[in-house]
């Protein structure tokens, strides 16, 4: 029986990273891969990922940092809070 071999996972500052530098053309994508140990299929791949999304970075709309969809979880978080103490006071009203 042959031990699988785990897959890396990789953060996106990493992908990022990569994926800038093959879309800089200063090096090969085979200096790449053996520059950061990643298969050169995975970097043009990633390299496909950013061009191909770049132009959501400059949509209208897009809010410039993940500051704002954090202050909306948290706010989210809030809400669920205070409902789920008006409905455990209700049902302990109407149980009487």
């Amino acid at each position: 029986m042959t031990k699988k071999k785990a897959r890396r996972r990789h953060e996106a500052s990493f992908k990022a990273k990569v994926a800038l530098a093959a879309v800089k053309g200063d090096q090969t994508v085979a200096e790449l891969s053996a520059r950061f140990g990643v298969p050169p299929d995975q970097i043009h791949a990633w390299k496909k990922a950013l061009l191909d999304r770049a132009e959501e970075i400059f949509a209208p709309g897009r809010s410039p940092s993940g500051q704002e969809s954090e202050a909306k979880v948290a706010e989210l978080y809030e809400q669920i809070g205070r409902l789920q103490v008006e409905n455990s006071f209700l049902s302990k009203g109407l149980g009487r």
